[in-house]
């Protein structure tokens, strides 16, 4: 189905939840990066409720949505691919939702402490930026400059809201140490199957995936053993998404 466009950011964990929904899915998708700067991707779509430009988008068939968890609810009504994301069950739901609430206020929350966090990360995170994003010369030089002060700010100010003293990795630690309660003695988020919870945690720990801090998840046998589990799903399943600028 190439009628699904993803717009997204390189580096947004948001962006990585989706696409590991699409690919969980077995759906085929075109994946537009944006411009951080200039937006100019997004100037055919609508804004969000507050009237900001921001991705994850997905567009399928002239129609848009954004926000992650909604954007894989939608998915299910839209387009039902190889396999659902939501559970039947009310439990399973429940938990489901309950695992999705602290990935998108827990975990991706800090997230840039390990990805920003050292200099040498917030320049390698500028690097990333600079050469997956939209960018004119004259931007890409302005990533090289800046991009790595404002992404180890952005780091800092993280850890001063939420780190009551810790470090980055730390608090990533800690984060892991509570994924690895929720899987228990499951293959899966889901139990026997993937959901959109594995799908939302994969794709967020993707985002660190060229990151020193992966080594920290590969590190824990049953975190490893389920990453690389869902991983070999999204490859096998999906047809290779389409990149384009």
């Amino acid at each position: 189905m190439n009628d699904l466009v993803l717009y997204q950011f390189e580096l947004c964990p948001y962006c990585h939840k989706v696409r590991a929904g699409l690919e969980l899915k077995g759906l085929s998708y075109r994946r537009v990066e944006v411009n951080p700067i200039s937006k100019r991707e997004l100037d055919h779509l609508p804004p969000s409720s507050d009237g900001r430009r921001r991705v994850p988008v997905l567009e399928y068939k002239g129609e848009a949505r954004g926000e992650s968890s909604d954007i894989l609810r939608w998915l299910d009504q839209v387009a039902p691919g190889d396999r659902p994301l939501h559970p039947l069950d009310p439990d399973q739901l429940d938990r489901a939702n309950e695992i999705d609430a602290w990935l998108d206020n827990d975990l991706i929350k800090i997230l840039p402490t390990v990805l920003y966090g050292t200099w040498s990360e917030s320049i390698r995170a500028a690097k990333l930026t600079a050469k997956t994003s939209n960018f004119s010369r004259i931007d890409n030089l302005k990533v090289g400059v800046f991009g790595s002060i404002i992404m180890k700010t952005i780091a800092k100010r993280i850890l001063r809201k939420r780190g009551g003293g810790k470090t980055g990795l730390e608090l990533f630690h800690a984060e892991l140490t509570r994924l690895e309660t929720w899987l228990a003695d499951s293959d899966f988020l889901g139990d026997d199957a993937p959901h959109f919870a594995d799908a939302g945690v994969h794709g967020a720990l993707t985002c660190v995936r060229q990151f020193p801090a992966f080594e920290h998840v590969r590190a824990r046998p049953k975190l490893e053993a389920w990453y690389e589990r869902v991983d070999a799903l999204r490859r096998t399943v999906h047809p290779a998404s389409e990149t384009s600028a």
